[in-house]
């Protein structure tokens, strides 16, 4: 793997994954992108400077996890989308996290408020 620390899920690929991956599954969940959009994205988050030495060989694992399908936009750039095995993982994860937050009817609430929001 291209990251040192593992995130821990449900049994299956995504306990499997460094946070960096599962955040990176998490972008393409809501539309394909190609590798700049995502790195883009993900600087956002970090709001620090992502380099491409850690995004692409991250993604490579991805691709070849099947979790993540790599496509020809032109010669030049590489479109990446997220398969039905990378969506499994990513509900996995969410689902671990929602089952260890949700202690009460108030982180309940919480949670659907947040989920509202989105929609």
């Amino acid at each position: 793997m291209s990251e040192a620390q593992s995130v821990s899920g449900e049994p299956g690929i995504g306990r499997e994954l460094t946070a960096f991956q599962q955040n990176i599954l998490v972008i393409l969940s809501e539309e394909p992108r190609y590798g700049l959009a995502i790195k883009r994205e993900l600087e956002d988050y970090y709001q620090a400077e992502v380099n491409h030495g850690r995004l692409y060989p991250n993604l490579d694992d991805l691709v070849e996890m099947e979790l993540v399908e790599k496509s020809e936009l032109d010669k030049r750039t590489n479109q990446y989308a997220l398969t039905e095995k990378g969506k499994d993982a990513v509900l996995g994860q969410l689902g671990w996290i929602f089952s260890r937050f949700v202690t009460d009817a108030e982180r309940a609430n919480e949670l659907r408020a947040l989920v509202d929001a989105a929609e």
